[in-house]
């Protein structure tokens, strides 16, 4: 790439090399280490919630409903977090995000360090941290294409990075249960939120041109996301596919895997297929760091072809080496497509409501696989948990035709900015 600036002299005739800005500036550093830390953050809570409430004598549901109401808390709020990015910008949001969640984590620290919190404070506390994440997750996606330069490439490390934390997360939690008690986990989570605080605290982010238009009342501007999200056939075409899978295949997916592998090997041989899945999601952030297709959401589709493998060979009871691989394929399809997917929204959505935009995608996968766990143990006591799986990879092969056979999702081409960002 070069600029149309000519040196002078006997250097007349020679262009002047530009070199392209690079992804690692102090913002991406900033925000790649904030992000690290609060999916490392996120990894120990599972495991500190039943460290600490099944070692003080409570029932494994207390635990299934503290899980619960984050999620739920989580759904609820995020379409207003979105609305909320939106208006009073992405990084303002995350640090309030982050410093809402922070006191919350470090109560639970402290109480399960010194003995054993009622339950109502725990469940109260796992809501206030589901609204927080709500708050936050929506600016992710705004964030990114304002901070790289190449967008793809962004995303695509940051999926790395997610993935070796995901695998992290409840093995540092798991070590701190062992030396100390659950509180330390707690605290490892609250440190990661003041982590993240500061780090969105020392960004430098240049403000957002001008939209244009000004502000309406939140039910408007909810409103007006709406109609943003229904303009885009691509996006709602892909979002409505898959709430499909969310509910047919993503959701029962979790805890019928867990239940089955659990059953037949251990849960020490599930820990690690879960491990070697993450293992998976790392190479599919590594070759979305190299793969540049055309067409990124038929690109994407198409690796989503391994996740059908996954599920056969979990149906039909195959030993462990094979289930390995299969965690491994699938680790990696999921990986890339959620690259692909990442990138395309956030390069062909307008950065003012793009915050919506996200929140929207995520409320409405978020909700269908909670139905679809919810609906799986039922479902799976009448006709068998293989019965389920196998079903579940017939209907993902559906998903990849079905995204496949949707012209505006096949045909959508890669963003401008992000072929000029290859040149």
């Amino acid at each position: 790439m070069t600029d149309n600036t000519y040196k002078s002299g006997a250097e007349a005739l020679i262009p002047v090399p530009v070199e392209p800005p690079t992804l690692w500036n102090r913002n991406f550093r900033l925000f790649f280490t904030a992000r690290a830390a609060a999916v490392l953050g996120e990894g120990t809570v599972p495991v500190a919630f039943a460290a600490g409430l099944l070692g003080a004598g409570r029932p494994g549901s207390a635990v299934g409903y503290a899980l619960g109401l984050w999620t739920a808390a989580f759904a609820v709020f995020v379409l207003f977090g979105g609305v909320l990015a939106d208006r009073f910008t992405a990084r303002r949001m995350m640090i309030t995000a982050d410093l809402l969640r922070l006191p919350g984590a470090a109560l639970l620290a402290v109480a399960f360090a010194v003995g054993s919190p009622p339950l109502w404070a725990v469940y109260g506390l796992s809501v206030v941290a589901g609204v927080g994440a709500a708050l936050f997750q929506p600016g992710v996606a705004s964030t990114i294409p304002r901070i790289a330069p190449d967008v793809q490439r962004a995303n695509a490390v940051l999926r790395v990075v997610e993935a070796l934390m995901t695998m992290a997360g409840p093995a540092l939690a798991g070590l701190l249960v062992a030396l100390w008690n659950a509180g330390a986990a707690f605290a490892a989570n609250a440190a990661t939120f003041a982590v993240s605080a500061v780090c969105f605290l020392l960004m430098r982010i240049p403000p957002a041109p001008p939209g244009g238009r000004q502000r309406g009342s939140f039910a408007s501007e909810l409103a007006l996301g709406w109609r943003e999200f229904r303009s885009r056939s691509w996006l709602w075409g892909v979002i409505s596919i898959w709430t499909v899978y969310g509910l047919t295949v993503a959701g029962p997916m979790v805890p019928l895997t867990a239940s089955l592998v659990t059953g037949g090997h251990g849960s020490a041989v599930y820990g690690t297929l879960m491990a070697v899945n993450g293992a998976g999601s790392a190479l599919g952030g590594l070759l979305a760091l190299r793969i540049r297709p055309r067409r990124p959401l038929a690109s994407g589709a198409v690796a989503l072809l391994g996740l059908p493998v996954n599920l056969a060979l979990l149906g039909l009871g195959a030993p462990v080496p094979a289930l390995a691989a299969g965690q491994f394929v699938a680790g990696t399809a999921f990986a890339y497509w959620l690259v692909m997917w990442s990138t395309a929204v956030q390069t062909h959505v307008p950065q003012e409501a793009l915050n919506r935009m996200h929140a929207y995608d995520v409320a409405g996968s978020l909700l269908m696989m909670g139905v679809g766990r919810a609906l799986s143990g039922p479902v799976a006591g009448l006709v068998g948990p293989e019965a389920v799986l196998l079903a579940g990879a017939g209907i993902a092969v559906l998903v990849v035709a079905a995204l496949l056979s949707v012209r505006p999702i096949r045909d959508l081409p890669r963003a401008p900015q992000e072929i000029r960002s290859l040149s």
